[in-house]
């Protein structure tokens, strides 16, 4: 049974009212009838009986009937194969979306319907994997108010917006914190363990090393993972509508440029994780910089810096607990050069780079997990920025076609109308500008026609491929 909150019993409430309103009409035109027809003499009182038998009945159980949602989507868990995600047993490329804010939204009655609205939109543009939050910590919607202390509304909206992914054939990448502060993130591990008085450091990397933390973020994970959905019935570990998990988003530990710490770290959890879940496949959350003792730190990285904050794409992703590597796209946050051909030819290079990375060092799937062009450059334009999303998609088809281990990328991010609070300098409502939505909506079919559509696109590319 999947109960959508107030909205839903709201909806009801009018389809009752509405259906109690078509009764009480039809049988007060039945005795009008049957005054004016037969003067009264009785004739039609069993039919005027019925009627409102049938209103009582269905005033009294038809909640039965209208909340009972049988979820016939199918969906199998993704696995991998040497450089390949699949899916049913044939490789799996897919085309996909970011939107953090679900959880968020879905904990708020008067928001929710905007993830529905998302993934609506996600399935219709033959969409097949999105990635969103997993954590909130400490802050306003929090899922995790403390160390250990849950609020359980907001993890209802979590298994809400997993059982409306499944509804709609989407399978999501599910990230457990973030290296930034938005939503608590590491920062706030830190504050905590500082403030019960057992934290070694102030700094925000001691989340990397300090063991009380360490067990802050083993507890918070083991609670997510084993989580039974409330609408489901289904533990989050065993449920195949979750594509994998992401460790963290963009991890850096500059107070250790060597990358030691972060890589302790890594081996740590992700092991950690595959002790309670062997059914889905894991990634770091990285942004794909080359560390300090990578010859391609100098042809590669973006810049000079980029080698010094504590990471190493190859190193990081090598560990055997990690089955696919993450990479994220974003030349104008990342270099000085404000040249937009110049950003092209970069993201050309940095794509092709870690592909190549995947098929012959790493030997695992790569995922661009983000990728996006901010519309605070002084020369931006929608169309500038299409250009931009087609050279990335156009590289994808290319490791599709090749079977190549580039295996999809995620755009940051999606919205819908009203979400102006959740918005940044990358958002996109996809549908308002027609060439951009095209563009998203051919990635989907181009795909699909290396591939096959899965079972769970086949109505929605049929539909959407053949206008095309």
């Amino acid at each position: 049974m999947v109960v959508d909150g107030e909205e839903t019993l709201i909806l009801d409430l009018l389809f009752k009212n509405s259906i109690l309103s078509f009764f009480l009409v039809l049988g007060v035109s039945v005795l009008m009838a049957k005054s004016k027809t037969f003067g009264g003499n009785g004739v039609l009182y069993p039919i005027v009986g019925f009627v409102s038998c049938v209103a009582f009945i269905y005033l009294s159980f038809g909640d039965l009937w209208m909340n009972i949602h049988v979820d016939t989507t199918k969906l199998s868990f993704v696995e991998r194969n040497g450089t390949q995600f699949i899916v049913d047993g044939r490789p799996f490329y897919f085309n996909g979306w970011n939107s953090y804010w679900m959880m968020d939204h879905a904990a708020d009655a008067f928001r929710r319907g905007k993830v529905r609205e998302m993934l609506q939109t996600g399935a219709r543009m033959g969409l097949t994997v999105c990635r969103t939050w997993a954590f909130n910590d400490g802050e306003y919607n929090a899922l995790q108010i403390t160390p250990g202390r849950f609020d359980e509304r907001v993890f209802r909206a979590l298994d809400y917006v997993i059982a409306e992914s499944r509804r709609y054939g989407i399978r999501l990448m599910l990230c457990l914190v973030n290296n930034l502060q938005a939503y608590g993130g590491k920062t706030q591990y830190v504050k905590w363990a500082w403030e019960e008085g057992v934290g070694l450091s102030s700094s925000n990397d001691s989340f990397f090393y300090d063991p009380s933390i360490r067990r802050y973020f083993k507890h918070y994970v083991k609670t997510v993972l084993t989580r039974r959905n409330t609408l489901t019935g289904v533990e989050y570990r065993d449920d195949p509508t979750i594509f994998g998990w992401e460790l963290i988003n963009e991890p850096r530990c500059i107070t250790d440029k060597s990358g030691d710490t972060l890589q302790d770290w890594i081996e740590e959890m992700s092991t950690f994780i595959k002790e309670i879940d062997r059914n889905h496949l894991l990634t770091v959350g990285l942004e794909g910089f080359y560390g300090p003792k990578s010859p391609k730190r100098l042809t590669v990285n973006p810049e000079i810096w980029a080698s010094d904050v504590g990471t190493d794409f190859i190193r990081n992703s090598k560990i055997s607990t990690v089955d696919f590597a993450s990479v994220h796209i974003y030349p104008d946050h990342w270099t000085h050069n404000p040249d937009f051909e110049y950003k092209l030819k970069f993201v050309a290079k940095w794509m092709i780079s870690h592909i190549e990375d995947g098929d012959k060092e790493l030997k695992k799937p790569v995922m661009f997990t983000e990728f996006g062009l901010s519309t605070e450059n002084a020369d931006f334009s929608p169309a500038q920025r299409e250009r931009f999303y087609k050279v990335i998609l156009d590289i994808m088809t290319k490791s599709a076609v090749r079977n190549k281990s580039g295996a999809g990328s995620l755009v940051w991010q999606f919205l819908v109308e009203g979400m102006e609070e959740s918005n940044d300098d990358f958002g996109i409502i996809p549908w308002k500008r027609q060439s951009t939505y095209q563009l998203f909506t051919e990635q989907s079919c181009k795909l699909a026609r290396v591939q096959g559509a899965l079972s769970t696109q086949i109505n929605y590319l049929r539909k959407l491929c053949s206008s095309l």
